[in-house]
């Protein structure tokens, strides 16, 4: 009976905490995927990449904001359980508050791995495999990018200006090209036109016609006179950040780029000298790997926590005059440990000291929760 009764439970909770997390993740996804709608507008992206892109970020949307939505259910089941009077079927079948209350912790517990598995494994590869995509495409839409009487400096070493553009044909056109440190080029025409597939950058041309270049090199110049000149776009590519960021380092390497720095500190002294181990993992990001590596593997604990505080709504009943009062402040305290999590992790990473009280101090905050809980109930037992 008591398995059945513990099952419903956990059923109820689960259904409540997908329901409102597909409701919210697709809401959040939806007004996130408008903002990202600068990589066609002004990155010159395709459709594909930028729904692609969208797409992979929704495991990190759903990773942010499980803590609440599990908050929210846990609230809502307890609260609706104690309205109507669904929580003396427990009492009646012997089932002691405290025993509710590991029941909650234990389910917590299963919420706590989830997001581990989500923080670790799941978001860093859909990110990557997001960012995959900027690596492997390039500017798509040039044509919708160039507009009339704007210097467009989307693509890398390459500035546009154009006075008039109607479909893909130009007028009075300054193009100027960054070749290195030393050496530029500026072209200057009097028409042009967007030539080539509409599929493939790669397969792009400005053809220019009538109009001049302008070849710099360190203090020199030379002028060149043209009545047809062609600008192979292929070798172009956007400037949307293409390399791997932090949080799309997957664990394995996570550990190993960590491993790496904290070796190479034991043998050298001079932490001014810079450092890259491998793509993505050097000296100067080792406080970010390690507010990382929290993030993933130690700050979903406050979900335990978070289950913990929703649990203490049971130590009241509905008829006490306070009731409201109370339950919104064992819902404070999961806001407050929400935003702990977040606020606390950002400085993690900046000393060991600071590491030290990330872990410790959720850890101890528990135990003072549950012993609270725990005489609570025997003090109760004893009347």
């Amino acid at each position: 009976m008591k398995k059945l009764i513990f099952k419903k439970i956990i059923k109820d909770i689960s259904v409540f905490f997908l329901i409102s997390i597909i409701s919210v993740a697709t809401i959040v996804w939806i007004i996130q995927a408008v903002n990202f709608l600068d990589l066609i507008s002004e990155d010159g992206h395709s459709l594909k990449v930028y729904f692609l892109y969208t797409l992979f970020s929704l495991p990190k949307i759903i990773s942010k904001i499980l803590p609440f939505i599990f908050m929210i259910s846990l609230f809502y089941v307890i609260i609706k359980y104690e309205i109507n009077n669904e929580l003396i079927i427990y009492w009646i079948n012997g089932i002691t508050k405290l025993n509710f209350v590991n029941i909650l912790v234990k389910i917590s517990f299963v919420f706590f791995l989830t997001q581990i598995f989500l923080t670790s494994i799941v978001v860093p590869y859909t990110l990557d495999k997001g960012r995959s995509y900027f690596r492997t495409s390039n500017v798509d839409l040039f044509a919708s990018i160039v507009k009339e009487k704007k210097f467009i400096d989307t693509v890398e070493n390459l500035t546009i200006f154009v006075e008039n553009k109607k479909d893909n044909l130009l007028k009075n056109i300054l193009i100027k090209e960054r070749i290195n440190d030393n050496q530029s080029q500026i072209i200057i025409a009097e028409k042009g036109e967007i030539i080539g597939d509409n599929d493939s950058f790669s397969k792009k041309n400005i053809v220019l016609n009538q109009g001049k270049i302008i070849n710099t090199e360190k203090n020199n110049q030379t002028v060149i006179n043209f009545s047809k000149f062609n600008l192979d776009l292929s070798k172009f590519n956007t400037k949307t950040i293409t390399h791997p960021k932090t949080q799309e380092m997957s664990s394995l390497n996570l550990f190993k780029c960590i491993n790496l720095i904290k070796n190479f500190k034991k043998d050298n002294t001079d932490m001014d000298v810079k450092k890259n181990f491998f793509i993505g993992c050097n000296l100067e990001i080792f406080g970010p790997l390690k507010e990382e590596f929290l993030k993933r593997f130690f700050s979903p604990i406050f979900i335990i926590l978070i289950g913990l505080s929703s649990s203490l709504i049971i130590m009241n009943s509905k008829d006490e005059k306070s009731y409201r009062l109370k339950n919104f402040i064992y819902f404070s305290f999961g806001i407050i440990f929400i935003i702990i999590s977040e606020i606390s992790l950002r400085y993690s990473g900046i000393s060991m000291n600071n590491m030290i009280t990330y872990l410790i101090a959720p850890i101890s905050i528990f135990f003072i929760i549950y012993s609270y809980i725990y005489f609570n109930y025997q003090s109760y037992r004893g009347k």
